[in-house]
């Protein structure tokens, strides 16, 4: 495709007819015919690859007016990341007709992929994109971050419109809100699951945070989508200050919760494998059996429920699907039974809001002890580790504080900070170890909770140069402690 019919697409001034190829930031990915995109980062200055990306062939570099740019077409923006989004969004196509995102701190994937279930379960070749990866209509998962870069992003969702994927949910994350890594596809319906403290090591603070949220909003969805927003009995101010966003930018608007307008929920009542949920839509009153455990899963699987809705699925068949959604991965996943009864949890709380809804989402299947395991990551928001301690510490009814992915820090450091929140909570370093002494520890009536890591396959121990990603699985992991235990190994 010629660089002057993809600028004059995407509204950028430009009339060179080179022939264009691909896109990459990556200049190590840079092919005769890409165009680069150079940006700054918070470690990393792209600019500085500059002129080995024209070396390797580039025939344009979108970067700011300041960068130097020699041999090749310089498109000049002050906001270079979205210019790039523009015109790679040009590129990439065709993309799926039905695509919705999710953001919030907490329950993105779990919606994401909800909504991906209840689409195939109403016959629609659908896909999700998020921190698991990339799961497809047969299931099959490829592993990336939560908003993978903007190039891998649209390559990715053309790919799927060209495999007759025609549904797609994704999470917006707030990094790539920030970082325009999600622009570009025309965006029908947009969730808002939760707000609450969470990486203020890149955000300036909880202002700042919010605001990269409300991208999704404010710019990012299409101008006749739809907003569906979680409102639970106690909801804070945030997500009513969610409302007001989509209402100034003129978006339907489908309120979900117990203060929900479109699904109302009138009753939630924990069974033996799940719960029972009385909802009022469209003037109906539906009992829905919902096999999952735990208040957050009703807001994740009731948020999904309303962005299936939104994309035309016929609410029979919608409510049909939520009676039969399945786990998600890492999620409140029931890893093993101890050889005491003991059920063994694993989830990807990370957050002390997180802690608080996957413990309170047990208790109720508690008659025991519920015995919580959890560490904090390395590099990441220092003040949020003592009241992840505190939360766990109030909630459960022993706490064992081990280590997460303590990358460049001082593991023994990173459990200090946690522990005073927590001060009467035991310390484990090794996580195996931790992880097997609460598995001991447990009786037939506790519960032991792993959080923390959840879907994550590896440990991450060092920074730059120095990383190694050690395997550790929370799931096989407590799998094989039990086994030793029962074995008598331990």
């Amino acid at each position: 495709m010629k660089l002057a019919k993809l600028c004059a697409e995407a509204g950028i001034a430009c009339d060179a007819e080179a022939n264009v190829t691909g896109f990459a930031i990556d200049n190590r990915k840079v092919a005769p015919g890409t165009v680069f995109g150079a940006f700054q980062g918070t470690r990393v200055n792209g600019e500085d690859f500059i002129p080995a990306a024209i070396e390797s062939g580039a025939v344009a570099v979108v970067a700011r007016p300041e960068a130097a740019v020699e041999g090749v077409i310089h498109i000049a923006d002050d906001i270079p990341r979205r210019a790039f989004a523009d015109l790679a969004a040009c590129f990439y196509r065709p993309v799926p007709e039905h695509i919705v995102a999710v953001t919030g701190t907490n329950g993105k994937t779990s919606t994401v992929e909800m909504t991906r279930q209840i689409w195939r379960m109403a016959g629609e070749r659908a896909a999700s994109v998020g921190t698991l990866g990339v799961t497809t209509p047969d299931e099959s998962v490829s592993t990336g971050l939560t908003t993978p870069d903007i190039v891998t992003f649209l390559s990715n969702l053309s790919g799927l419109a060209r495999e007759g994927v025609t549904h797609v949910a994704y999470e917006a994350s707030s990094h790539g809100l920030s970082q325009y890594r999600n622009e570009g596809v025309p965006v029908m319906a947009a969730g808002f699951t939760n707000f609450s403290r969470d990486h203020l090591d890149y955000h300036a603070d909880m202002e700042d945070y919010f605001a990269a949220k409300m991208r999704l909003f404010d710019e990012v969805v299409s101008d006749d989508a739809t907003a569906v927003i979680w409102m639970g009995s106690g909801e804070s101010g945030w997500n009513a200050r969610v409302i007001e966003h989509a209402e100034r930018r003129g978006l339907a608007i489908m309120t979900v919760g117990e203060q929900g307008e479109a699904i109302r929920l009138t009753r939630r009542e924990p069974t033996q494998l799940g719960q029972s949920l009385t909802v009022e839509h469209e003037r109906k009153s539906r009992t829905i059996n919902l096999p999952l455990i735990g208040a957050y899963q009703v807001s994740n699987a009731l948020t999904a429920a309303g962005l299936a809705l939104a994309t035309g699925i016929e609410a029979g068949l919608v409510w049909d699907a939520v009676a039969r959604l399945q786990p998600v991965r890492g999620r409140l996943e029931r890893a093993v039974i101890a050889p005491s009864g003991a059920p063994v949890y694993v989830d990807y709380a990370h957050t002390a809001d997180a802690l608080k809804a996957a413990i309170a989402a047990l208790r109720p299947h508690v008659s025991g002890r519920l015995i919580t395991v959890f560490g904090a990551g390395g590099d990441r928001d220092h003040g949020k580790r003592a009241p992840m301690g505190e939360a766990a510490a109030k909630a459960s009814d022993l706490v064992i504080v081990t280590d997460d992915n303590p990358r460049g820090e001082d593991p023994a450091e990173i459990r200090r900070q946690v522990l005073a929140g927590a001060p009467q909570a035991r310390e484990v370093g090794g996580r195996r170890e931790a992880i097997l002494a609460a598995i001991a520890e447990a009786g037939a009536d506790d519960i032991v909770l792993i959080a923390g890591k959840g879907h994550e396959t590896g440990q991450i121990i060092g920074s730059g140069e120095n990383m190694r990603v050690l395997p550790f699985d929370d799931v096989e992991v407590a799998r094989e402690c039990a086994a030793e235990i029962a074995r008598g190994d331990a």
